[in-house]
């Protein structure tokens, strides 16, 4: 994997870079240019899971809530909530006694998921906060749960050294995220991810540029034992992962200890 940033940027004079897709791109833009992806997939982001996926992303999340095993009276926080499927699941396990708190970068994204839990009757605290810079005490949360949108922060070990900070000891983070398919799928998954995507992305979304990143971001993302080692890095124990779908999805376990 190529590395987040220059070593010493200051000493070289070369200004802060990292990946957006295949581009590199200044860290100062990625953000930027993130957002842009995510108004644009915002309106048809639940429609184009379930085409995307063939519905299989609801098997993934609720694979990730059985996984959580959360107890009435807990809290939880959901990064990169999306719309919100995760949260709307939590809450129904936390009761009314516990707490589940929505967060995401964009707007638009944190918009829609905030509609679609009002719609389902559940009422969670949405926050819109960039993962890296987390506005919780510490120990604050039970569980942080973050699904398919690690791959998307600039700089992971900053994110996972967030979600630590706000874990209360013996709490649990939950990574759901693309990874790593098995060898003999790969050629085919690599058709269908710069073929069939982008295509798809235009003819449902009108986007075709913004599926062509998420494929591409998708293979600039640690595979699964780099993704594990990155999680230890920050202090978490007893990490794992679970392969769903002979590995195009991976769901890693982690404890603050």
């Amino acid at each position: 994997m190529p590395t987040e940033r220059p070593r010493n940027p200051a000493a070289s004079g070369v200004s802060p870079t990292t990946h957006f897709g295949f581009e590199t791109v200044a860290e100062s833009d990625k953000a930027r240019r993130v957002a842009q992806v995510f108004d644009s997939v915002a309106p048809r982001y639940d429609l184009m899971n379930d085409l995307m996926s063939a519905g299989l992303h609801r098997l993934w999340k609720a694979f990730t809530v059985e996984v959580a095993r959360l107890r009435p009276g807990q809290r939880v926080l959901d990064v990169a909530s999306g719309t919100g499927d995760l949260a709307r699941a939590f809450a129904s396990r936390v009761g009314p006694q516990g707490l589940v708190v929505a967060t995401d970068i964009n707007g638009a994204m944190l918009g829609e998921g905030r509609d679609r839990l009002l719609d389902a009757g559940v009422c969670v605290p949405a926050v819109q906060c960039d993962a890296e810079q987390l506005p919780f005490a510490d120990a604050s949360f039970d569980c942080v749960s973050v699904a398919f949108g690690l791959r998307n922060m600039t700089h992971k070990d900053r994110a996972l050294a967030e979600f630590r900070r706000v874990l209360r000891p013996g709490g649990k983070l939950l990574v759901l995220e693309f990874s790593r398919p098995w060898q003999a799928l790969r050629p085919a998954y690599d058709w269908y991810s710069f073929q069939v995507l982008p295509r798809l992305g235009s003819l449902i979304a009108g986007d075709a540029d913004s599926y062509r990143y998420l494929a591409e971001s998708i293979r600039r993302h640690p595979d699964q034992q780099e993704l594990k080692s990155l999680m230890e890095q920050q202090g978490f124990a007893l990490v794992r992962w679970y392969n769903l779908s002979a590995g195009v999805v991976a769901l890693h376990t982690g404890l603050r200890v």
